[in-house]
């Protein structure tokens, strides 16, 4: 997979160079390009950003930069036969990231993310780039960040992980948390018992099919104690 990410804190990525990611970038599993915003303005003082038409607080960041970082994007990916990328701008009024949304992106031939900063990017970005290409609005969450390079680094952290072959065993990819649509049934290892607390005996029991019936009544325990919306209303 090829990701491209536009920000104006190109430093802010430097974290995956490390762990999984980075194996699976000097592995070839993933292309990665960090592009700094500021490199594709034209004044000397490198602005991204001006005053919001209409008024109001805060700054509002300039089309034209973005303009020209997404056209260089865009443009390269049609000389390595990618006609189709998909740009995501992480925004509070976008879809909600899910496991499922990150299992989806995970089959993409190439991301471009789109850091926004401020009070965000001029909407016309946006309506430009659905003119190039797919464009989707994805949140994180229900809250506000500073800006998009958070979001940006959980999607890439949730998507890289389940590009084939990033994680060593992908067997770990079937039982955690939302794969399965459960949250994860709780972990023990060695020592059997640690400050008076006990490994639960089921676990060192040989009994597959027990441990198989345990590990499922905890994933519905803590889902209905936890997350019970996950649950179809006759589990909850």
């Amino acid at each position: 997979m090829r990701i491209d990410i536009v920000t104006i804190f190109p430093e802010f990525f430097s974290v995956l160079d490390v762990s999984l990611l980075g194996k699976a970038r000097q592995s070839g599993l993933i292309d990665l390009g960090v592009h700094d915003l500021r490199d594709f303005t034209i004044d000397r003082h490198r602005t991204v950003d001006d005053t919001p038409y209409g008024g109001g607080a805060g700054m509002v960041m300039r089309a034209e930069p973005w303009g020209q970082a997404l056209d260089g994007i865009l443009d390269a990916s049609l000389e390595r036969g990618v006609f189709d990328p998909l740009i995501v701008f992480p925004s509070p009024a976008g879809d909600v990231f899910t496991q499922a949304m990150a299992q989806q992106l995970s089959s993409e031939k190439q991301i471009v993310f789109g850091c926004g900063r401020y009070e965000g990017i001029d909407q016309r970005v946006v309506e430009y780039a659905e003119t190039r290409t797919r464009v989707k609005l994805v949140s994180l969450g229900d809250y506000v960040l500073n800006g998009g390079e958070v979001a940006t680094m959980a999607m890439i952290e949730a998507i890289g992980r389940l590009i084939p072959g990033v994680v060593g065993n992908p067997a770990s990819l079937v039982e955690e948390s939302h794969s399965s649509g459960l949250l994860e049934y709780p972990a023990y290892t060695k020592p059997g018992n640690w400050r008076g607390l006990d490994v639960p005996p089921v676990l060192l029991s040989g009994n597959h099919g027990a441990i198989a019936r345990w590990r499922l009544e905890q994933q519905l325990e803590r889902t209905r104690r936890v997350r019970p919306e996950l649950l179809p209303p006759e589990l909850r």
